[in-house]
């Protein structure tokens, strides 16, 4: 009696290993609803408490503006709301910006309930990973690019046209860059996630390298301000990026060789 219930107990054990918890889609809601208050609440807060220091704010990013706008040339605004309005809606894209590592662990902490031990181990360094780079992203638009494009739209205005930038449309400018820096500098992890799902191999992402440098190309074409420089300083780490997934893509690859 004992050899014959030891298959029916072991697959018993088995299946509960992998069962994962079922809930119903109401209670998932009510879960959902939480982490969207934690999340806004996070958001709300870090948004007042950087309020006094909006101006100062603005200050510092439209610094390499200034130092690149000649002597008698500063900043304008054109609208009665915009002197209110564009360090506001800095104030926000900051807290935004600051409070998401706290997002990503909301999103996280709903979602891993639902995971495999295997795929939690993959997921939580894909998860900082990406706040890593997406912040790299706009540190290097920031320092690098940002005054690099600056530089070469103000070296090439005519002598007798005096550059006024409005700080809603330099604002905009600013926000638009960051976040095709900060979504650019995700490539990596877009490209891991591909290999681990199993939609690419690493043979065949090498195979059409030549494809993917001239997409990072003609993508930055249109992302970026219409000169050689912006294309250049995005599509070049764009296609950096690439290849640095492509390069732990390979290392994952080996390990699950020699796993199987």
């Amino acid at each position: 009696m004992t050899t014959s219930l030891t298959p029916q107990i072991h697959s018993e054990s088995s299946e509960t290993k992998t069962a994962l918890p079922e809930m119903p889609i109401t209670q998932h809601l009510v879960v959902l609803r939480k982490h969207l208050f934690k999340i806004v609440a996070i958001i709300i807060t870090i948004f007042f408490c950087l309020l006094p220091f909006a101006n100062k704010t603005y200050s510092t990013l439209s610094e390499p503006l200034r130092a690149q706008l000649p002597v008698n040339s500063t900043m304008i605004a054109t609208d009665v709301t915009a002197t209110f309005m564009a360090p506001f809606k800095l104030n926000f894209f900051i807290a935004l910006m600051l409070a998401m590592p706290f997002i990503i662990y909301q999103v996280w902490t709903f979602i891993r309930p639902a995971l495999y031990e295997k795929e939690k181990n993959l997921a939580f360094p894909l998860l900082f990973g990406s706040i890593f780079l997406f912040y790299s992203g706009i540190a290097f638009a920031y320092f690098v690019a940002l005054p690099s494009i600056l530089h070469f739209f103000i070296s090439v205005s005519p002598d007798t046209v005096a550059p006024m930038t409005d700080i809603n449309s330099y604002l905009a400018f600013c926000l638009k860059l960051f976040l095709v820096f900060g979504v650019t500098f995700e490539i990596p992890i877009i490209t891991l996630v591909l290999i681990l799902v199993g939609l690419v191999t690493t043979k065949t992402l090498a195979e059409k390298r030549r494809f993917i440098i001239v997409g990072c190309f003609f993508v930055a074409m249109f992302m970026t301000p219409p000169d050689a420089i912006s294309m250049i300083m995005l599509a070049v780490p764009m296609w950096m990026l690439f290849e640095i997934g492509l390069l732990f893509g390979k290392i994952i690859e080996k390990r699950k060789t020699k796993e199987a």
